[in-house]
Order: C-alpha cells, then sequence, then structure tokens
C-alpha cells in the first residue's frame, strides 16, 4: 500500500510539473504505456516543444515530427523507433530507457514515469536557454554588491533567479542575504526531487592541497586547450582567406566579410571552462556512449552509409616510385665560337662508347 501511495504522488507530482509547463491530460500510471494514443501524444508534443526551442542536436528534414504518435496498426513500433532516436539526441541518462528493449521497460509505469520527468526536466531547461538568449546583454545589477563585476554573472544570477521563483532583489541588497534565500529556498525544493538526481560527478570532499592540485590541473588544461584553440583558428583564418582568392570573389567580398567577421570576432583562443563547471557537473556526464555502438548507430545510421564508392582513378603521389634526377656534366661545344666551360645540367649521364 505504502509503494502505491508513493507511485500515485510521483504521478501526481509529473501531472503537476506539466500542467506548470502548461501541458494537459497527463494519463497516469494505469495507463496502457505506449499503445495508449493520449500517452504517445504527450511524448509527441513534449518532442515537438524541444524540437521548436533547439534542444534536438540532429537537424531534421523539413515537415517532418520529432516524435510521431500516429493512429494506425504500426503507429506503437514506429513511436518507439522514433523514441530510441530522440532520447539518444537528448543524451538521456536513464539506461533502462536508451538500452535494450525500451518497449519493454515502457510496460512498467514507473519507466514511463522516468520518461515524462526527463522530457520535462529537458523543456524546462530549454525554455531557461532560450530565455537567456533573450535577456538583455547589459542588465541592470540585480544587488549593489560586486554588481559591477561582469554583467555575465549578474546574467547567471537573474537565471538563478526566475529558476527558483524568486523575485529580483533591490538595489543594495547585500551579497551574503542573496545567497541565505537562494539557499533557503534550494534546501525547500531538494526533497521534492527523484531520488539519487542531481549526483555530482566530483563527490570526493577536496582539503586544501586537492584544491590547489585542482586549480593547477585546471590552468595547465586551459593552457593546452588554448593553444589547440589558437591553432585551430588559424587554420580557420588561413581557409575563409583562401575563398577570396578567386576571380568571383572579388564581386562578392564585402557580403562575405560581413558575414563572416562578426562570426569570427566572437570566436576566442579563451576557455570559459572553470572549476566551477567542475563542481556543478551531474554524474550523467561522464556516461560515454561509443559512436559506433548499436545503441548509437540506430539514431545515426542513414540511407548515404550505404552508399560504395566506385572506382577511382590512380592520382599517384608516391615518392618511393619515382627515381631521383642526379646531376651530369656535358662536355664543351666545339661549335659554339670560343672557348666554354662545361655547364652542369640535369638528366641521365650517358655512357661512353
Amino acid at each position: 500500500m505504502e509503494g502505491a501511495e508513493a507511485g500515485e504522488q510521483e504521478w501526481a507530482a509529473v501531472a503537476q510539473d506539466l500542467l506548470a509547463l502548461g501541458y494537459e491530460g497527463c494519463p497516469g500510471a494505469a495507463s496502457p504505456g505506449t499503445s495508449c494514443p493520449d500517452f504517445r501524444a504527450l511524448c509527441a508534443r513534449l518532442a515537438a516543444e524541444l524540437a521548436t526551442l533547439g534542444a534536438l542536436e540532429r537537424e531534421r528534414e523539413e515537415g517532418t515530427e520529432a516524435l510521431s504518435a500516429g493512429d494506425g496498426p504500426g503507429a506503437e513500433e514506429e513511436f518507439l523507433r522514433q523514441l530510441a532516436g530522440l532520447l539518444w539526441d537528448l543524451q538521456c541518462p536513464d539506461r533502462e530507457l536508451c538500452g535494450g528493449d525500451c518497449a519493454a521497460s515502457l510496460r512498467e509505469p514507473d519507466a514511463r514515469l522516468r520518461l515524462l520527468r526527463f522530457l520535462c526536466s529537458e523543456v524546462q531547461a530549454a525554455r531557461l536557454l532560450r530565455l537567456r538568449s533573450r535577456l538583455d546583454p547589459n542588465p541592470e545589477p540585480s544587488c549593489g554588491e560586486g554588481a559591477e563585476a561582469g554583467s555575465g554573472m549578474v546574467q547567471e544570477l537573474i537565471l538563478t533567479l526566475q529558476a527558483l521563483g524568486l523575485p529580483r532583489p533591490t538595489r543594495g541588497t547585500p551579497a551574503c542575504q542573496l545567497l541565505r534565500d537562494l539557499h533557503a529556498k534550494i534546501s525547500e525544493l531538494l526533497p521534492s526531487l527523484p531520488p539519487e538526481s542531481l549526483q555530482p560527478l566530483l563527490n570526493h570532499p577536496l582539503d586544501a592541497p586537492r584544491w590547489e592540485a585542482l586549480a593547477s590541473l585546471s590552468q595547465s588544461l586551459r593552457d593546452q586547450y588554448g593553444c589547440r584553440r589558437c591553432l585551430l583558428l588559424k587554420r580557420l583564418d588561413l581557409t575563409t582567406s583562401a575563398f577570396h582568392w578567386s576571380d568571383r570573389a572579388e564581386a562578392q567580398g564585402e557580403a562575405m566579410k560581413a558575414v563572416l567577421i562578426p562570426i569570427r570576432e566572437a570566436l576566442t583562443s579563451e576557455s570559459d571552462i572553470s572549476i566551477a563547471h567542475v563542481l556543478a557537473a551531474r554524474a550523467d556526464l561522464s556516461r560515454l556512449v561509443p559512436a559506433t555502438s548499436k545503441t548509437a548507430r540506430r539514431g545515426t545510421c542513414c540511407a548515404i552509409n550505404k552508399v560504395l564508392m566506385g572506382s577511382v582513378p590512380d592520382r599517384g603521389g608516391r615518392p618511393n616510385e619515382l627515381e631521383a634526377p642526379m646531376p651530369s656534366w656535358q662536355s664543351r661545344r666545339e661549335d659554339g665560337g670560343g672557348r666554354k666551360a662545361g655547364r652542369q645540367c640535369w638528366g641521365r649521364k650517358k655512357k661512353k662508347k
């Protein structure tokens, strides 16, 4: 009885999250799962919003749906096939949903609950990212102390307050008071999260020597990847400059510069990854799936992989098959009308008769 009540409470929490996102009609634990058209329609609506917000990595053809609910005899099989690719695009950390028999897993109410919860969290994150892109690049500082440290930190603070549902603080609010309010709100919301969620990737306590070692390692990686980024940016500059050598580019030179210069100026060799990103990383970030695995190929295979290249002409270019030219001396020509020194020429040396 206690387990059934806990399951009903979890379904009620998911239904509340869906209502907060503007979705109604949560199927509930008694739903038959993927064979239920309402369940497939709800997942398809969530996937459609994710595609609209740009949260899917794979480029989809114009007019195709990210997840099709369907209503025909093969609708459930098509839904499961597209769902596997969708979860791969979103890098779902749930191994039961991404690997193995997804259809068998979704027959259980707990698996369907985890699927809806994951899609809801992805929609919430995609909406926040879209909101972040629409923010004023120079927002008004929300607190008095240290507000002039940079607009980037202020933007992150505004997004945190909006995600937690806290009001924007007035000017002059001490930073310590703002941090206490954030801590209190987060402590209030943590018990409502599912168990084993938001597990940190770095779960070992750090003392002073470890902090110093971590800072040194972070700086070494920043220097190394900064050098690599400089190399890639130099290659990019050389590649783009080569497009200006053609005769056709002379007429389109200004238009090309108008497109390339803003993009190039936004690319710098400095990395914005810091120790704070390591501390904020979740445990599912370390989940690596080989690109050649069956699970990955299920979402990336396409018709172009079956096209075989025909025979191509031999372009040569093998130095070991070429005979190096040897210098030789030719004798002085007598019909030159004067005494000339022998000259050096390249070619094969004639044999003496």
